[in-house]
């Protein structure tokens, strides 16, 4: 992120999935489509950000580290390049900075809306204070419908400085830029997708970093998507404020696994248990990797000592995160051992 940057509050993370990760030599290949991007802000300060080499002529990143800056240029292997043009969607909070032609790798792309829940991906970007590409391991926690395209939120954390960083998949193909987080420890972090970078290719270019637009998520808080405007009573346990925003939103996208997830964790947090299974189950059902929505169930049916139930869904998180599926086993046991002690003690 750029040092300017504000943030909003968000959800709680999931980061025990062992992650497949990128060798050193195949990091150091990719770098090469990462560049810094410097800017100089009107108060004398300066500020850095992060940005992909998408084409010979065009690097992507935020605009909100351009926004209103004297001036921009981009930074790699000491060298500095000056652009020659800009485009720019403001509202999405994506930008092009135009080059003559540049001596750096292009990244390959992959649609973002493509993208699967659990999907294994890592992040490249420049937090502050390093002159090189810092990696970052996690996976996909969710996709959120947005404009002919998705915003993709992952575990993979990223710092200062690495707004209009990169997403990559596991085959090294570009499917997000590194753009906006919640504070605090267990932030979630979303990317951009790159349809919205190929859109821009075709948009006219402009001379000024002058705006006054403001982005997304940058809006007042009932005015952004619903996957944002349940972050801050999801964190503060504002469980009926929680279920009148989550409620809306499956009226509105009725076939978002998170809309019902979060509204079964609304009414978990109020103890409508019954209800709140069907929403998980909801959930479950329209996304079969929504991995958060089977955790809440497997939780639901140890309470209720469902153990075919348990046994079932451990096959299914097995298959997305060993780990949790180690901690179901764990549960599993744990009833067939109290099961059995009951099983002795009657026939005594």
């Amino acid at each position: 992120m750029l040092n300017k940057l504000i943030v909003f509050t968000v959800i709680n993370a999931h980061f025990s999935l062992v992650h497949a990760q990128p060798s050193i030599g195949e990091i150091l290949v990719l770098s090469d489509s990462l560049v810094q991007v410097a800017v100089e802000l009107p108060n004398g300060i300066t500020g850095n950000g992060s940005g992909v080499v998408v084409s010979k002529e065009y690097v992507a990143t935020n605009c909100h580290v351009l926004a209103n800056a004297k001036g921009a240029n981009i930074i790699k292997y000491r060298d500095a390049y000056r652009p020659i043009g800009l485009k720019a969607d403001w509202k999405h909070d994506l930008c092009l900075l135009k080059f003559d032609s540049l001596p750096f790798k292009v990244a390959k792309m992959r649609d973002s809306r493509t993208v699967k829940y659990e999907e294994v991906i890592f992040s490249l970007g420049y937090p502050i204070g390093n002159n090189v590409p810092q990696p970052s391991y996690g996976s996909v926690k969710g996709a959120y419908p947005l404009d002919d395209s998705v915003v993709i939120r992952t575990s993979a954390a990223f710092a200062m400085g690495s707004s209009g960083g990169a997403l990559f998949d596991q085959n090294f193909n570009l499917i997000g830029i590194t753009s906006f987080k919640s504070p605090g420890s267990q932030g979630f972090f979303y990317n951009l997708p790159v349809e919205w970078i190929k859109a821009l290719f075709d948009s006219p270019d402009i001379l000024s970093l002058n705006t006054n637009d403001v982005p997304f998520w940058a809006l007042p808080l009932d005015q952004r998507p619903y996957f944002m405007q349940v972050v801050i009573p999801y964190q503060n346990k504002d469980w009926l404020a929680l279920k009148k925003i989550a409620k809306a939103w499956t009226v509105q996208e009725p076939k978002s696994s998170d809309a019902w997830y979060f509204l079964g964790l609304a009414e978990e947090g109020v103890n409508q248990t019954v209800s709140a299974k069907e929403d998980f189950k909801k959930a479950h059902t329209l996304n079969s990797r929504h991995l958060d929505a089977m955790l809440a169930l497997t939780h639901i049916a140890y309470l209720q000592k469902d153990l075919p139930a348990l046994e079932t869904f451990k096959a299914k998180i097995d298959f997305l995160d060993q780990e949790q599926g180690a901690l179901i086993a764990q549960k599993i046991f744990e009833l067939k051992a109290k099961q059995l002690k009951t099983t002795e003690l009657k026939s005594h």
